[in-house]
């Protein structure tokens, strides 16, 4: 191959390289330098682009967890205590980003009687009484399945199921984004752009083959990776209709909160096919 060949395909893969590194770091705090051919490194993401790669993102972004988990598990430190300090690592590694989109959702789909003051609260920083319980609950669901988990796989199985749930809990937090449009004009989920439905099932075909292969390796049961990838969607579609019907549109906080639902959601399905 000539150089004049080699040039489009190196522009490609720069793109790709791009797009995750924008991915990472509006979805965490992981500190990525600046890569040698980024124009903008530290603006808004165009979410046209960075959706079909967001699970490669997740991947790196639930690394550091999942090496939290497999390690305090050997270290003997016992299955609830690893997974409380594993969500407690992943809830800095990103910001608290999802928790606050699931907070602010419950809060306005709960506590607003119009379109309107739905979204008022939600733009709200206060944390009410449903986000707060909203919060709580995602805690306890998400420590305690990745617990149970622990207790029936080996520490490098569960270390693993923290990675393909990143995936799959992020890709479902697209579909609001892409199947209804920007509540308002004005927030984030509107200068961030708005993935297409081809953008969807790339990032969902990514998914798929992030988390079958990895899901073999940790040897899950087939049935296990296939209801944590329809538990995945069935959230984003839930909430999706949900916010169409209460806002008209979805926001960041939606998205964020579709993260929550299906992370949980993930967990839960897997459980259901891992035996005691």
């Amino acid at each position: 191959m000539d150089r004049n060949q080699r040039r489009p395909a190196e522009a490609a893969w720069q793109r790709v390289y791009s797009d995750v590194a924008k991915g990472v770091r509006f979805y965490s705090r992981i500190p990525l330098p600046a890569l040698p051919f980024e124009a903008d490194p530290h603006g808004l993401p165009d979410f046209r682009a960075v959706a079909p790669v967001l699970p490669l993102a997740a991947v790196v972004i639930a690394v550091l967890p999942a090496l939290v988990l497999a390690a305090t598990l050997r270290l003997g430190l016992g299955a609830w205590l690893s997974a409380a300090l594993t969500v407690a690592v992943l809830t800095l590694v990103t910001g608290a980003f999802h928790e606050v989109g699931l907070a602010d959702t419950a809060d306005g789909f709960g506590g607003g009687g119009t379109r309107e003051r739905r979204l008022e609260i939600m733009r709200d920083s206060l944390i009410g009484s449903f986000g707060a319980s909203a919060l709580v609950l995602a805690f306890f669901l998400r420590i305690g399945g990745l617990a149970t988990l622990a207790e029936r796989l080996a520490p490098v199985q569960a270390a693993l199921v923290v990675v393909i749930v990143a995936a799959l809990s992020r890709t479902a937090g697209l579909i609001p984004m892409t199947l209804l449009p920007p509540a308002r004009m004005d927030g984030a989920a509107y200068a961030v752009g708005q993935p297409s439905r081809r953008s969807l099932l790339a990032a969902t075909a990514l998914t798929t083959a992030i988390a079958v292969p990895l899901g073999l390796i940790a040897r899950l049961p087939l049935s296990g990776i296939t209801l944590m990838l329809a538990s995945s969607a069935l959230a984003g579609l839930i909430l999706t209709r949900l916010s169409h019907r209460l806002i008209g549109g979805h926001t960041g906080d939606v998205a964020g909160a579709v993260q929550q639902i299906a992370e949980v959601g993930g967990l839960v399905a897997l459980l259901l096919a891992v035996e005691p």
